[in-house]
């Protein structure tokens, strides 16, 4: 509240003070993580957990990855590398899917940390930048930006979605 809309007193009214305090409270209860991009939302909740790895995504916002499936259903991971093992053995992690269930697949551009299109994206492994679970493939939505990453942070490779395979999420284990 600013100074100016103060009471004279220079106290917040006690009915005031305890709207406030029960909004900000209501809205850290809920840990909602949501971040907007030209492209999309991705919103987790506090209940939301890697189904992969079991962490809570909402502790790692900035790794935040998402898929969406065709029914309206999604998943929420805390890092692209678990998102890939999730697409590429759904047979494991959600045996009432298929890979032609997914509709969607979306993570966080590691610089403007704005939701892009999983697809689309550049990502970079083996580099000293470590995600949630440790290694971890960094995703950007410019080419450009992942070379520049790549040269700053002694990256190895640079793949795009469909370069993704079940070996490459296991070496980064």
């Amino acid at each position: 509240m600013k100074e100016k809309q103060r009471l004279r007193s220079g106290r917040i009214p006690g009915l005031l003070a305890l709207t406030v305090l029960g909004a900000f409270l209501l809205a850290s209860a809920s840990a909602a993580v949501e971040k907007k991009g030209a492209e999309g939302t991705m919103k987790a909740t506090a209940k939301d957990k890697c189904p992969v790895c079991g962490m809570f995504v909402t502790k790692y916002p900035d790794w935040t990855a998402l898929v969406l499936f065709k029914d309206g259903s999604c998943a929420f991971f805390d890092g692209p590398k678990d998102m890939f093992k999730y697409i590429l053995d759904l047979k494991r992690y959600n045996p009432a899917k298929t890979a032609e269930d997914v509709n969607d697949a979306w993570v966080m551009d590691y610089y403007t940390v704005l939701p892009i299109h999983a697809k689309k994206a550049w990502y970079v492994t083996g580099s000293h930048v470590f995600g949630p679970m440790g290694n971890e493939m960094i995703p950007f939505s410019k080419k450009s930006d992942a070379k520049e990453f790549m040269k700053d942070h002694m990256g190895k490779k640079l793949l795009r979605f469909s370069d993704v395979t079940v070996d490459i999420t296991k070496a980064l284990d």
